[in-house]
């Protein structure tokens, strides 16, 4: 087996903590939805669970797994995180969960599996790259008279 060079070291690392936040958030969002599953809506099951398992996944994410050596402010990371999370945890993992339930007849409690390994791949993607991205050094502009 190939060694794998400090870079690939730290990305590997950052992807295992990314994966316990994300595991906190389904299986936290999977239980309240399989128990809720009957008892409410599914949107408000869905809304409850999510609700819970984002709470935990932000604190994760944030301060662990994308913590970098110039993190971007609290407000601003907490601005992109709630804008991407209600497009995706909310409707996006809404219409996977409502397609697979009334068009293919699957239950909520295996659709979260399917929706999880998608959003295992979308989420590390857009977290790395906008929602938990450092600060960027402002370049200083030279002007020349």
């Amino acid at each position: 087996m190939p060694k794998l060079k400090k870079k690939q070291t730290k990305e590997l690392a950052r992807f295992t903590e990314y994966l316990v936040g994300g595991g906190l958030w389904f299986w936290s969002g999977y239980i309240i939805i399989v128990a809720l599953n009957g008892h409410l809506p599914l949107f408000f099951v869905n809304f409850i669970g999510n609700a819970v398992g984002i709470s935990l996944n932000f604190v994760v994410e944030r301060y662990w797994a994308f913590k970098t050596a110039r993190p971007s402010t609290l407000f601003v990371t907490t601005q992109r995180y709630i804008i991407y999370t209600v497009l995706n945890a909310f409707l996006l993992n809404y219409l996977i969960l409502a397609v697979l339930k009334y068009k293919f007849g699957l239950q909520p409690a295996i659709g979260q599996f399917i929706a999880a390994g998608f959003f295992t791949v979308w989420n590390y993607f857009w977290y790395k790259t906008w929602v938990f991205r450092g600060q960027q050094r402002h370049r200083r502009v030279r002007h020349h008279a």
